[in-house]
């Protein structure tokens, strides 16, 4: 298991280090002259010079690398071009509203998912069983910004008890408000993640149920429930764990159209405002953080995977 974990952290890092070029060579790919961008269109051609020699654009790329990774590495991501602020303190303002709705929503949509994808595959070919199923389909069509606006409309518009958008000024200084503000995002995103993870734990659990050792336990005088809970719980988690990994994943990437729904300032909306302003620093800074984040998701689900499963530990690879 050591050696595994060892492995996985070399990847990881490699992984890391070509994520970071590609970011850093994608970004300067981008059509435009940042420095003309800032200096304005009547700047003149000095204007412009001093801007990207202020900048550093002038010097050659693997140095603009090199000095941009030695302050990631300590966790200076430079300053924003637009704004002069550090894009460190920016980010950890932005993550501070995206963080706690990607997690919360995450853990709404486990509680609520797990147990009624486990009924659906135990009760599949009884009516209620069928019709968990039929929702979750349902659930999966729905776009989230029409559920979102839905929410809004009966939560916050007709029955005032939320907020429709927004979020407090003094942020979690005030943390009523900021719950509160919340809320309807949490539901919606936990709604759209916990269709799809209703179908695969529903998916998991009937794959457990249909193997040899359920019979097994079950013949050895254990009942349905002991059995699950002793042999079948444990088998069907692997992939659930796996496709969490991946939800909370593609929650980072898809959160950006409900910070817009809800008008929530978080990562998602301020780097949508960073691509149309051409602030390059807070782009890639943006970017290799949610990379990394992503990276570190998909190492973690790897790890506890071979910890749940003994045959993945005993594997070689």
């Amino acid at each position: 298991m050591l050696a595994f974990v060892v492995r996985r952290l070399v990847l990881l890092v490699v992984a890391l280090v070509v994520a970071s070029l590609l970011v850093f060579a994608l970004l300067r790919l981008l059509p435009g002259d940042l420095a003309a961008v800032i200096a304005g269109p009547q700047a003149p051609p000095e204007r412009v010079e001093a801007i990207r020699e202020q900048l550093g654009l002038d010097r050659p790329l693997v140095e603009q690398y090199l000095e941009w990774m030695g302050g990631v590495l300590q966790g200076d991501f430079g300053t924003s071009v637009v704004s002069g602020t550090s894009v460190a303190s920016e980010m950890r303002a932005k993550l501070a509203i995206t963080g706690p709705l990607v997690i919360a929503s995450t853990v709404v949509s486990m509680l609520v998912a797990i147990p009624i994808g486990v009924w659906a595959a135990v009760r599949r070919q009884r009516p209620d069983g069928v019709a968990v199923n039929a929702l979750s389909q349902v659930g999966i069509a729905m776009p989230s910004f029409l559920v979102g606006l839905a929410l809004i409309v009966v939560f916050a518009v007709r029955l005032g008890w939320f907020p429709p958008n927004g979020f407090p000024r003094q942020g979690w200084d005030e943390p009523g408000r900021a719950v509160r503000s919340l809320v309807l995002p949490v539901l919606t995103l936990a709604l759209a993640q916990g269709a799809v993870l209703v179908r695969f734990v529903r998916s998991a659990t009937l794959d457990v149920l249909q193997q040899d050792f359920m019979r097994t336990a079950r013949a050895t005088g254990l009942t349905f429930r002991r059995a699950f809970v002793r042999h079948g719980i444990r088998n069907a988690s692997v992939p659930i764990i796996s496709i969490l990994g991946v939800q909370i994943a593609s929650l980072l990437a898809g959160v950006v159209v409900i910070e817009r729904v809800f008008a929530l300032p978080g990562i998602g909306q301020m780097l949508v405002g960073d691509i149309g302003d051409r602030d390059l620093e807070k782009v890639q800074g943006t970017v290799l953080l949610l990379t990394v984040i992503v990276l570190v998701i998909g190492f973690v689900v790897d790890v506890l995977a071979r910890l749940i499963d003994p045959r993945l530990r005993d594997a070689t690879t």
